[in-house]
């Protein structure tokens, strides 16, 4: 039995198709990849997987069992922009979420569950190289340190999916290439479900151990939202050949340019 099945999913707003047909089986374990022109469904999708969105047709299933309709903590997300808290420290925003979890009325833990709690949260911090930033407030951190924190956040919880929504889009080059790093360590030393959507082809081949293309190939030009985008490429990592990659790559444009015509 597969971890996710997705079987002729269709994701409708009205009379606009945004998601049409998605076929979809991924095991425990996987990195799923994302790419595709803006605007083509794959934050969308993302969402369905969340529980924030629902299925307008087909099936969306967690080993074999209709996947749960709202958020819970076996779902962790990091957007694009920093999801920290402000007014908390860099420690304390970690500690939030189990805080949260095991008191969620006070939303305080105390005695041994808060030092335990706390170990934690500083394993953690040291895990994604923030242990020397404990106390330090998130703006007082460079954008890289704030997304290191996003991504504690979410691993503290130890969730079995994570969802990443172009988590490292707002950094430069030098920084992404340590994001990169940290994020497949954290996989490799979790085993976490990973679904990362992102922009940039090269930096989905590099990461992910199977490449998803969502691709609008349908068209109809006097009604631009009678069609959704679909699955049009499932690629095992490792078929990175360059006319593989230029098809793909012209695909995708090919599908920006018909959403912003």
């Amino acid at each position: 039995m597969s971890f996710i099945s997705v079987k002729k999913l269709w994701k409708e707003y009205g009379s606009q198709v945004v998601l049409e047909n998605l076929n979809l089986e991924v095991k425990e374990g996987e990195f799923c990849t994302l790419v595709g022109a803006s605007g083509c469904g794959k934050s969308t999708f993302l969402k369905m997987l969340l529980g924030q969105e629902t299925a307008s047709r087909g099936e969306l299933s967690l080993e074999g069992q209709q996947f749960p309709g709202e958020p819970d903590r076996n779902r962790g997300i990091v957007f694009q922009r920093y999801s920290v808290f402000p007014h908390l420290t860099v420690r304390e925003n970690v500690l939030l979420g189990l805080e949260l979890e095991q008191k969620p009325l006070l939303g305080k833990l105390f005695g041994k569950a808060r030092r335990d709690a706390l170990a934690q949260v500083d394993a953690m911090l040291e895990g994604v190289g923030l242990g020397h930033a404990l106390n330090k407030w998130p703006h007082e951190l460079s954008g890289g340190m704030q997304q290191r924190l996003a991504i504690a956040q979410s691993f503290i919880m130890k969730p079995r999916i994570l969802l990443l929504d172009e988590p490292f889009g707002a950094l430069d080059p030098g920084i992404r290439g340590d994001m990169h790093e940290l994020i497949l360590k954290l996989w490799r030393d979790t085993g976490t479900t990973i679904f990362m959507v992102t922009h940039d082809l090269h930096e989905g081949f590099y990461l992910g151990t199977r490449l998803l293309v969502f691709d609008k190939i349908r068209n109809d030009p006097q009604n631009p939202e009678a069609y959704g985008a679909t699955i049009s490429y499932d690629l095992p990592i490792g078929r990175t050949d360059p006319e593989l990659y230029q098809t793909i790559e012209s695909s995708v444009s090919e599908t920006s340019r018909k959403l912003s015509a």
